[in-house]
């Protein structure tokens, strides 16, 4: 078991953009602490020091920031990759789940050969806010029958209780924000 890396110094690699997307929402930007070739490093060892070890087969990456981290942690935990897509951008059979907005509805899919039954499946995404796109994922892993060994997440907003979603599952996020 490795040690837990401290993550907090790279917050301050992180731009909070204030109103956007729109008024009255604080926005953390990743790109900056993506361009920072050491904290871009320690952020996928610190993610990747959390799972070594748990016999992951496949890192799913959820599109579209997920296919930032999702690689590069397969890479590091000598998994698969595999990306969820938005719909209608995956060539072969895919299975669908529609999910709710706040203001409308979205759909995510995956090819139906992508996960065999039993395999085990990190999910990756960079943010957990309110946790709906991750349980849309869920629902796909599911349907195909593999086994979630855990949700990890570059940065997870706590006050949007996202966590609170997915009591049975391993829950890792690097940064916590609170506001």
């Amino acid at each position: 078991m490795h040690s837990p890396i401290n993550c907090e110094p790279l917050k301050e690699l992180v731009r909070t953009v204030p109103d956007f997307p729109k008024p009255g929402i604080l926005f953390y930007d990743i790109t900056t602490l993506l361009k920072d070739q050491k904290g871009f490093a320690e952020m996928i060892d610190a993610l990747a020091a959390h799972y070594i070890g748990k016999d992951i087969d496949l890192v799913l990456g959820i599109e579209a920031r997920g296919f930032i981290f999702g690689p590069a942690l397969a890479y590091r935990l000598n998994a698969g990759f595999v990306p969820v897509r938005k719909p209608k951008k995956l060539p072969a059979p895919t299975a669908k789940v529609t999910y709710d907005l706040e203001y409308g509805s979205d759909s995510l899919e995956i090819h139906l050969d992508a996960i065999e039954p039993g395999q085990n499946v990190l999910l990756v995404d960079d943010l957990l806010a309110t946790g709906g796109t991750m349980e849309a994922t869920v629902k796909l892993v599911q349907q195909l029958g593999g086994h979630i060994a855990g949700l990890a997440f570059a940065v997870e907003l706590d006050f949007l209780k996202g966590r609170s979603k997915f009591p049975d599952f391993d829950v890792f996020s690097l940064l916590h924000y609170d506001e």
